[in-house]
């Protein structure tokens, strides 16, 4: 189950399509891809998401996942643990991606499809990262099926 982002953006259908990928010919950029669809719509459009490697590793430790995501890992077998890890860098993208298409959302959209650019959006991200530190962490432990530890508190 995927956590309901803050603000009411309920008028659109959104459903992770893949990612993260790296984007053609740009190695230091990822991307995921969503299907969204709004009810007055009669099909819906793909959108997809761009982030920066260097801003994720910004977010990532401005929000210190790694010590908010330890104790739910030590719960694991230590040798589960090595297929978790890759699989948080990955939920970590998604989640911050969502975050993204959730900005654009909020303005509105065309029905046609887009891209969202890695440079586009970016202090506005920073800042919904850090106020949504707890849904980003709850998507990941979502996805791996973890239940979350609340001793390490949120950082805005």
């Amino acid at each position: 189950m995927i956590p309901q982002s803050p603000r009411d953006i309920s008028s659109y259908r959104i459903t992770f399509f893949f990612g993260p990928e790296p984007v053609e010919e740009q190695p230091d950029v990822l991307n995921c891809v969503f299907n969204v669809k709004k009810r007055s719509w009669k099909a819906g459009i793909q959108i997809s998401v761009e982030v920066s490697t260097k801003q994720l590793e910004v977010l990532r430790q401005k929000m210190c996942l790694a010590d908010r995501l330890t104790k739910s890992i030590t719960t694991l077998a230590p040798h589960e643990r090595p297929q978790y890890q890759e699989r948080i860098a990955d939920l970590f993208v998604q989640a911050v991606c969502w975050c993204k298409l959730d900005l654009r959302l909020q303005a509105g959209l065309t029905q046609e499809n887009q891209r969202i650019l890695a440079d586009e959006l970016m202090i506005e991200l920073d800042q919904e990262v850090g106020n949504r530190a707890d849904y980003v962490l709850a998507y990941i432990l979502g996805e791996l099926d973890l239940t979350p530890h609340h001793s390490v508190s949120s950082t805005s």
